[in-house]
C-alpha cells in the first residue's frame, strides 16, 4: 500500500489517477484513499471518454499542473478505466512536490 499516488523512476515519476470525465471543468481535486487503500489523484476533464479525449485532456491537464509538455506525459495503463497511471518524464522530486500539495 502507498501512501502517495506516485513512484519516483530514474527519469520522473509514475501517477496514479482516478479521473472523472465529463465533470463540467478540468481541474485537479486532491488526493484520495480508494477502497483497496492505495492513493490516486483526484482530476476532472470536460471531455467525453469517446476515443481517447478525456485520455488526452487529462495528459494535458496534469503537463499544464507540473510545468512540463505535454509530450512529457504519457498514459502508461488505464486506457480505458477510471484508475490510470501516467508517466510523467521530468525531476520526478519537484514533480512529486507540486502533487503533493493538493
Amino acid at each position: 500500500m502507498s501512501a502517495t499516488p506516485w513512484t519516483l523512476t530514474v527519469d520522473g515519476l509514475l501517477l496514479t489517477v482516478r479521473l472523472t470525465p465529463k465533470g463540467g471543468r478540468d481541474s485537479i481535486d486532491g488526493i484520495e484513499t480508494l477502497s483497496d487503500g492505495r492513493t490516486a489523484l483526484k482530476a476532472r476533464v470536460r471531455a467525453l471518454p469517446e476515443d481517447g479525449e478525456a485520455n488526452a485532456a487529462l495528459v494535458k491537464l496534469i503537463a499544464k499542473t507540473v510545468g512540463v509538455s505535454a509530450s512529457r506525459v504519457s498514459l502508461q495503463s488505464g486506457h480505458t478505466s477510471r484508475l490510470k497511471v501516467l508517466k510523467i518524464e521530468s525531476n520526478g522530486a519537484e514533480i512529486a512536490a507540486m502533487i503533493a500539495a493538493f
